[in-house]
């Protein structure tokens, strides 16, 4: 039977929750993540300074694999709700969806939690090169199922086009696990396990604060007339769900391979390839700023490109994501052009000149992390068709590459084999993005090509990465090479829109402050 003839579509009640335009959710994301990898960065820099290498590199590979467990736990039956929370929403079944997806992904967490405890001598070899690190393992586990539900929440709140819950979750994410985090390495027992324990305690204080939120969504959209059977919602949930799971397990691996070939693959001891890993993450502690920054934006825009994709305007949705890929890539271009500037002043002062063997592969893990950034904008063409697994098959293609230059270039070149390995791999997916997307009928257009090729200039010096701006900014204004004649008109009257608005508030509070001057005058 048909789901239209089962649940009976009812309009939005009154009271719904607030969803913000995308320009606006745009806005707000940018201003708040920009206080967010201030507080980041902070946080990183410390922990550059005061830990020891090998210390940094346990605490990269605890966080890739959180990052790589949390969603595959539990499937990542979350992530659809970018696709599908609209969908349940309007036909007034959001109650049972979160109601159901909350108790799957509960009973995973906790069922992979407890096979860590039973399994953590392994555990403890598979990460950290060593047995020894069962207490490591353990302490990891606990801060699995917290990390598992921040995701769940920030995944519904995503689905739901409410950049303000995003934002305010991730914001009281970041500054808990800063102020935790620097608390306890000042502690006798700082370490690498203390820093795991502030991130634990960190997600589990953002979720009980999202429990508001989280009520006043529940009471905005009661469940409607009409019953919704689990073999329609789950397998329509878990189709998705299951390439989109593909999807997030592959990136995951791909993001942190590299780092498990350094540490088991690497001709020398567990202790001194931990310590190569701690300077590769001071390398990324700057790329990771840009590829959050990328990551977040994409996320952000994909329910508002299914929106379109919905009714029908798939014009609509290839022009919003064609200028959204040129503005993000030039953007993060960018910010990595003045970090290369400052790379010198970062690791031989900022990091206390422990990881300078970071700064020779630097511009290389900016070239990758911009690609990376683009590719994830691109992958919403493929979200909206329905074909996750084409991403999933890119990241195959790339992680296989990436593995087999890593054999070969790790034995001869050591740390600078890994990350040329992750640099060609990373541009082989973002070109299998563009060719699925032109496949199902999306044309990248010029200025996307070109905003492509700008991170080529990283590695060859200033001068080189001088006159590659100096050509973009004369394309950008002298020409519709970049950006076209309507895209230029599009910005600029969004921007003139916003200008209005911020000098009506202006205007609105200078003239409440005349009142309230003149009423306190005798």
């Amino acid at each position: 039977m048909a789901e239209a003839l089962i649940i009976e579509k009812t309009p939005p009640p009154a009271a719904e929750l607030r969803t913000d335009t995308l320009a606006d959710s745009v806005l707000l994301i940018l201003a708040l993540t920009v206080v967010q990898r201030m507080v980041g960065f902070v946080r990183a820099l410390l922990f550059c300074r005061w830990l020891t290498p090998e210390q940094l590199g346990q605490w990269d590979m605890a966080f890739g694999f959180l990052m790589l467990a949390a969603p595959a736990s539990v499937l990542a039956i979350s992530g659809a709700f970018g696709r599908y929370a609209e969908h349940y929403r309007q036909q007034g079944k959001l109650q049972v969806l979160i109601r159901r997806t909350v108790v799957f992904c509960g009973l995973l967490a906790v069922a992979a939690a407890a096979a860590m405890q039973l399994t953590r001598h392994w555990f403890a070899e598979l990460i950290f090169g060593s047995p020894h690190e069962g207490l490591l393992v353990v302490v990891l586990a606990g801060t699995l199922v917290t990390c598992i539900g921040f995701n769940y929440l920030t995944d519904l709140f995503t689905g739901l086009r409410s950049a303000r819950l995003i934002a305010g979750l991730q914001m009281l994410n970041t500054v808990t696990f800063a102020v935790l985090s620097i608390a306890m390495l000042k502690t006798p027992y700082g370490g690498s396990a203390s820093i795991v324990v502030a991130y634990g305690a960190a997600c589990l204080l953002s979720v009980i604060w999202a429990m508001g939120p989280l009520r006043r969504i529940w009471r905005a959209y009661p469940d409607s007339p009409g019953r919704l059977p689990h073999r329609v919602m789950w397998p329509k949930l878990i189709s998705f769900a299951a390439w989109f799971w593909t999807g997030s397990f592959l990136t995951n691996v791909f993001d942190i391979v590299d780092r498990y070939m350094i540490l088991h693959y690497l001709p020398t001891s567990a202790e001194e390839a931990l310590a190569q890993i701690g300077h590769y993450h001071a390398a990324r502690v700057v790329p990771l700023l840009l590829i959050t920054l990328a990551w977040l934006l994409s996320t952000i825009i994909t329910p508002y490109l299914c929106h379109d994709w919905e009714r029908g305007r798939r014009d609509r949705v290839a022009a919003h994501l064609n200028l959204f890929l040129k503005l993000v890539g030039l953007s993060l271009s960018a910010a990595a052009t003045l970090a290369l500037l400052g790379g010198p002043w970062l690791f031989n002062v900022a990091f206390g000149g422990q990881h300078a063997a970071g700064l020779a592969i630097f511009p290389f893990t900016l070239t990758y992390c911009t690609w990376l950034g683009m590719s994830l904008v691109l992958q919403n063409y493929l979200w909206c068709s329905e074909k996750a697994r084409l991403n999933s098959v890119a990241l195959l293609v790339a992680l296989l590459l990436n593995v087999a230059m890593n054999l070969l270039m790790l034995p001869r070149m050591g740390l600078m084999g890994a990350v040329m390995a992750r640099v060609a791999a990373t541009l082989v997916a973002l070109l299998l993005v563009c060719g699925f997307n032109r496949w199902l009928g999306f044309r990248l257009d010029r200025g996307g090509w070109l905003t492509m090729v700008v991170p080529l200039c990283y590695g060859f010096g200033p001068w080189v990465i001088a006159i590659c701006w100096a050509a973009v900014l004369m394309l950008i204004l002298r020409s519709h090479w970049i950006f076209s004649a309507a895209e230029k008109h599009e910005l600029i009257a969004g921007s003139l829109r916003y200008v209005h608005r911020f000098k009506g508030l202006y205007a609105r509070q200078a003239a409440f402050f005349g009142r309230a001057m003149d009423s306190e005058i005798p």
